[in-house]
């Protein structure tokens, strides 16, 4: 097999980030992910991430900005400004534990609402994008348009056409102030200093400002689509508005500033669902066909949630 050249340089480049202050090298390198959007590798105590090939310095750079200013709830980067490799923008972090996938009853969900209400009430510290995860979704549902035929398709089209224009990146978010993260999941946050320093999130490439439910809106569909169980779900909302996060009320129903939110992530999740079902030829499993069923599910909106009313 041919060897990935961005690859391999972004691992040389990684070894000289981490011993540019340690010790000659003792130690291997190990890739975390190789993806066309994402490869990250590590070495030693230093990660360098290839960010995706349409990211541009004009908006990575301000959110690496923020996030060296916000190290209560994001993990600052290493260096503040992206590098140039193989045409992608390269960025370098220091090393930080990862929430345990084979532990499921340790996952930090009180950390993790804690640390998204904290940046909903910090002011961005410099003008940034908006949050990307209207863009993300749409991007999504565009894939499964092109991917070809589908019986999915249908009813996670439909559930996409019933959402508000904001939400699928056809006209501002009504919050254009407010911090978010842009991708919460339980694969963002992780302990620095490692291995059990406290929880910081990662991720910085949707970070932006935008309507702050967003940021509760997967864990919000999984417990909806019955993927997440109930008690879990109540650690995260509860662990959110103990810390005065703003995207919920602080008490009472938070489904009113969900719904479009869980319903547009949930659209995302099974257009990408299908999208990769087809490319690998087999059938949808189960936790793919539950998202489906959910977008199934979604065939009519209150009046004051349609598509029209956002224009």
């Amino acid at each position: 097999m041919t060897a990935n050249p961005l690859l391999t340089e972004l691992t040389l480049r990684a070894r000289a980030q981490a011993h540019a202050v340690t010790s000659p090298c003792p130690c291997g390198a190990a890739t975390l992910a190789d993806r066309p959007d994402a490869t990250v590798v590590r070495h030693a105590d230093t990660v360098a991430k290839a960010h995706a090939p349409d990211t541009t310095v004009t908006d990575l750079t301000p959110r690496l900005t923020a996030a060296a200013h916000l190290t209560d709830a994001l993990l600052p980067p290493l260096t503040p400004d992206p590098a140039p490799l193989h045409g992608r923008l390269v960025t370098f972090w220091p090393y930080g534990t990862p929430v345990d996938p084979d532990d499921p009853d340790a996952a930090p969900w009180e950390a993790a609402g804690t640390l998204l209400a904290r940046l909903h009430r910090t002011p961005a510290p410099l003008p940034l994008p908006p949050m990307r995860g209207p863009a993300k979704a749409a991007h999504a549902v565009t894939r499964l348009r092109e991917a070809g035929p589908h019986v999915a398709t249908e009813p996670v089209l439909h559930a996409w056409s019933r959402l508000p224009a904001w939400a699928r990146a056809e006209a501002p978010m009504p919050d254009t102030t407010t911090l978010c993260h842009g991708d919460l999941h339980l694969g963002q946050l992780v302990r620095h200093p490692a291995p059990d320093g406290p929880w910081r999130l990662i991720d910085v490439d949707d970070l932006g400002v935008g309507v702050p439910a967003w940021d509760l809106a997967r864990p919000a569909a999984w417990y909806a689509c019955g993927l997440l169980p109930p008690e879990e779900w109540s650690r995260f909302l509860t662990a959110y508005r103990e810390a005065h996060g703003p995207a919920v009320p602080a008490d009472g129903d938070p489904w009113p500033a969900l719904d479009v939110p869980a319903r547009a992530v949930t659209v995302q999740t099974a257009a990408r669902a299908v999208t990769k079902a087809l490319a690998q030829d087999r059938p949808l499993d189960e936790v793919e066909q539950s998202l489906v069923d959910a977008c199934a599910r979604m065939g009519s909106v209150p009046p004051q949630l349609a598509p029209s009313s956002a224009k």
